[in-house]
């Protein structure tokens, strides 16, 4: 009978110890409470972080760009996109541990369409390192959010020859698939670029937040979603064509509309819409 008891108590203990230790599944909605299984290794050691906890966004680590692109002798940043670029807290704003940069139908200094692109230029500069970013990206008809970088100083020359790493980009009408791209070689229209995609089984990425990141190390940049490698480029992808990606580089967040590569708005496109950012993190390799 005491064994009996003994085995019952040590059953009841066990049961307690997990109940006590497990983690609710959820929805996937709540960005709250990261994956362990995403966390870095014991090789990357964090360096910079925006955990977007602040009552608005932090300047000593964003800076923001204004209009139409214009100003750089860009038409539509390049790209022939239909936005304004602003701060306002209409198109940009910290909420409830989020940041949002929200897109929104209006008519705004000559355009139909407003929204927001910050980067960390001459604040968050790098040259390699492990690079997460855990976001929610928004859907429809000639949304393009991007999550990217571009060179801190234009060793090569101008777009394209010192390169652009996008981590990751999303055109709303293809809702379940995000692509990572590096951008190369000569003046337009000698410009390179090497992608890959990524597609969801199931879902979309506007209905919960996924982990983008790269591993950028000398000669080799790895694209992963959720911890799942697609996409590896070397200098040999890119012959005969300069390797610009030994140097630094500074992050971007922004949510055009319109342009080349999404299409414009159309009658099923819904605003406003988001792309929410529960936070980006930069780690560098620990010294072997």
């Amino acid at each position: 009978m005491k064994n009996q008891l003994k085995i019952a108590l040590i059953l009841l203990a066990t049961a307690l110890l997990f109940n006590s230790c497990g983690t609710s599944s959820g929805d996937g909605t709540d960005p709250v409470g990261d994956d362990p299984n995403n966390e870095p290794s014991e090789v990357w050691n964090l360096v910079w972080s925006d955990e977007f906890e602040a009552d608005q966004l932090e300047t000593d680590k964003w800076s923001f760009q204004f209009g139409t692109g214009s100003q750089f002798g860009l038409v539509g940043w390049g790209n022939n996109e239909l936005q304004y670029y602003t701060d306002r807290e209409e198109n940009v704003f910290l909420e409830d541990g989020l940041l949002h940069i929200t897109a929104l139908e209006e008519s705004f200094e000559g355009r139909n369409y407003t929204s927001a692109r910050i980067r960390t230029i001459n604040k968050g500069d790098w040259k390699f390192g492990k690079i997460e970013i855990m976001a929610k990206l928004p859907e429809g008809q000639g949304m393009w959010p991007a999550i990217w970088m571009l060179p801190t100083e234009e060793v090569f020359g101008g777009w394209p020859k010192s390169g652009e790493i996008d981590i990751t980009e999303l055109v709303g009408h293809q809702p379940s698939t995000v692509h990572g791209t590096v951008h190369f070689g000569q003046d337009w229209p000698e410009n390179r670029s090497r992608t890959s995609t990524y597609s969801l089984d199931s879902g979309k990425f506007s209905e919960n937040f996924h982990l983008f990141s790269i591993e950028w190390e000398e000669d080799e940049i790895r694209w992963y979603v959720d911890g799942e490698q697609y996409h590896t480029i070397q200098p040999e992808d890119l012959e005969p064509e300069n390797y610009p990606f030994n140097e630094q580089f500074h992050l971007i967040l922004n949510l055009a509309v319109g342009g080349n590569w999404p299409g414009n708005p159309d009658s099923s496109t819904v605003f406003p819409q988001s792309m929410l950012v529960d936070y980006v993190r930069v780690f560098e390799k620990a010294e072997e």
